[in-house]
């Protein structure tokens, strides 16, 4: 197992595949492995990442939701053939709590940013902004692109 460590924040948007993708390049340059950690909170909210209202009624297990999440989302944003070992983490808490918490003696902390339009994408969301204060490692943002930017094409 690698001594040194990349935490990378994942929520099943296209920002936070970018972000697992950068991260697992890096971890392959490195020889660092690399957490893949979701967040869930009751209600569960995933700002409507592909889940409707009926998702907050019912017997509803949501952690096998937010596990499926981030598995799905290794599966798209880590080629086969990479040498990057990739761990899923799923954690109940507010987003930015669990990554700060799952940061602690990291290499690296991933995160995305969200950012649509010209003055918002120059900005920070409050996830990732709260992990540039309050990391116990350094943190690198990746700016969302769009599917237009991406490598390949319009698979993300």
């Amino acid at each position: 197992m690698s001594k040194h460590r990349i935490v990378v924040g994942v929520d099943g948007s296209a920002s936070s595949l970018h972000a697992l993708r950068w991260a697992a390049r890096q971890a392959e340059l490195t020889g660092a492995a690399v957490d893949a950690v979701i967040a869930w909170q009751y209600p569960f909210t995933f700002r409507g990442y592909g889940w409707g209202a009926e998702m907050m009624t019912g017997d509803v297990d949501y952690a096998e939701i937010a596990a499926k999440t981030v598995g799905d989302a290794i599966s798209r944003a880590v080629d086969l053939d990479s040498r990057a070992v990739v761990y899923p983490v799923v954690a109940e808490g507010h987003p930015a709590q669990v990554l700060i918490e799952a940061a602690a003696g990291a290499d690296l902390l991933v995160v995305g940013s969200r950012g649509n339009g010209s003055f918002t994408s120059a900005l920070l969301g409050s996830v990732s902004q709260h992990c540039t204060h309050h990391a116990p490692c350094p943190v690198v943002v990746i700016r969302g692109i769009s599917p237009a930017e991406e490598p390949g094409g319009n698979h993300v």
